[in-house]
């Protein structure tokens, strides 16, 4: 008797390392075998519920129009509103878009929040664009997907290349055709218009608190801790802020142009000023200057991937020397380098938790929004750690009792949370 959930994977086996999509796809059948998935719950939870292209006009500063393409995914529904960021970048692509809006969905379900998953990206080049241009281009693309979207439906946030005045447009753009304010219809806004305390620090902070717990397994300390960081954004850059702060030994970090080195720690507040003075970290006279790739290589106990997709391939993971991974960003290591990490025996933090401080307290924020009543920072980031340590500990607990990665088992946990809310919902037909 044929096995459509074989036959299925068959279909979608990853044939590109470098394809998001079938990178989350192939470890999602991994993890979907391991379970016994039904066959019938791997066909709903396999593919996205719904996706979007939108073709947006925008008035340029020139007077000329220009015609945007932008994208929004909706991955799963069943544990609530789709979550997910909106990227602005010029290499934006809708299989992008669709791992990003699956990533969602599983790391929601890694740290218990009652959301699905979802993403939206713009193809665009937002540095060679005005502030009145993006503006046109955030409100014109929110217009677009007005029907789609909304505080039960799909709650959208920052991400690449977009913050918290995009969010901002989009509230408003949104709430100017609800005809009242709505506040938690975006999360990442400003504080003073519904914004969490601690939002803008909580994916770097999630990253802070899952390595703390990963530390222990090797009987460390945070003095006795070389980190290396790679980005220095909202991610790299807190997450080094905050991890120098707490005593760790930071000893490279990176922006988008290459990396600085020094093996006996850097002054991670003297990095960021002047990394916001001067645009760029070359010339920085503390430290050696390296290369992206090399700063991916360079010894330490823990590395830090915090910037974009396939960082970590079959091409370097060799060259790896960590005794923890920690990726904070999106997607940063291919399934490929995975088999090659597993076997040297580094402790790989996956990203679905490592990265999902972000989405836990914009899940927070979301609640506040919604109850008109507003926590203090200290609060919002007590809450964040118990969220993030429970969740480690359930993965590592899982991981071990099945014999499988870390990755693996944060797959498991996630897929079974969503697998269970599906089935007892059922298929409406």
């Amino acid at each position: 008797m044929a096995n459509p959930m074989a036959d299925d994977m068959r279909r979608f086996k990853a044939t590109d390392e470098k394809n998001p999509f079938e990178a989350m796809s192939e470890r999602f059948d991994r993890a979907a075998q391991l379970l016994g998935l039904d066959p019938d719950l791997y066909a709903v939870l396999r593919v996205p519920s719904r996706e979007l292209k939108v073709y947006i006009p925008v008035k340029l500063d020139s007077g000329h129009i220009q015609v945007f393409e932008g994208y929004r995914v909706q991955h799963n529904f069943a544990r609530g509103p789709a979550k997910g960021g909106i990227r602005y970048a010029p290499d934006v692509t809708l299989d992008e878009v669709k791992a990003l809006s699956a990533w969602m969905t599983w790391k929601c379900a890694v740290v218990n929040v009652p959301f699905g998953g979802a993403k939206g990206g713009i193809i665009c080049d937002p540095r060679q664009m005005s502030e009145s241009e993006l503006e046109r281009l955030t409100r014109r693309y929110t217009a677009e997907l007005l029907d789609f979207i909304g505080p039960d439906k799909d709650v959208p946030a920052p991400d690449m290349n977009t913050n918290e005045q995009t969010m901002a447009w989009i509230m408003d753009t949104y709430s100017m055709h609800a005809r009242h304010t709505v506040t938690a219809i975006v999360t990442g806004k400003p504080i003073a218009l519904g914004g969490s305390l601690g939002r803008r620090e909580a994916t770097g902070r999630g990253v802070l608190f899952t390595v703390n717990e990963a530390i222990k397994r090797f009987n460390l300390t945070p003095a006795q801790t070389s980190v290396v960081v790679q980005g220095s954004g909202n991610v790299g850059g807190i997450g080094a802020s905050l991890m120098h702060e707490k005593g760790y030994k930071v000893v490279a970090i990176s922006d988008i142009f290459g990396g600085i080195y020094n093996s006996n720690g850097l002054n991670i507040p003297d990095v960021l000023d002047y990394l916001k003075y001067t645009k760029s970290l070359e010339g920085y006279k503390e430290a050696d200057y390296v290369s992206n790739s090399e700063l991916l290589e360079i010894e330490c106990d823990v590395l830090a991937p915090c910037a974009t997709e396939n960082q970590i391939t079959s091409e370097n993971a060799d060259r790896i020397k960590c005794k923890i991974l920690a990726e904070g960003a999106n997607g940063p290591t291919t399934p490929k380098a995975d088999k090659i990490l597993h076997e040297k025996g580094i402790f790989v933090i996956p990203d679905i938790l490592c990265n999902a401080g972000g989405v836990t307290v914009s899940y927070f924020e979301w609640v506040q929004d919604r109850m008109g009543y507003f926590w203090r920072e200290d609060e919002v980031n007590q809450r964040l750690e118990e969220k993030m340590v429970a969740s480690f500990v359930e993965l590592s607990d899982l991981a071990e009792l099945h014999n499988v990665d870390t990755r693996t088992a944060a797959y498991m946990l996630a897929i079974d949370r969503v697998a269970y809310d599906t089935k007892m919902r059922g298929i409406y037909a």
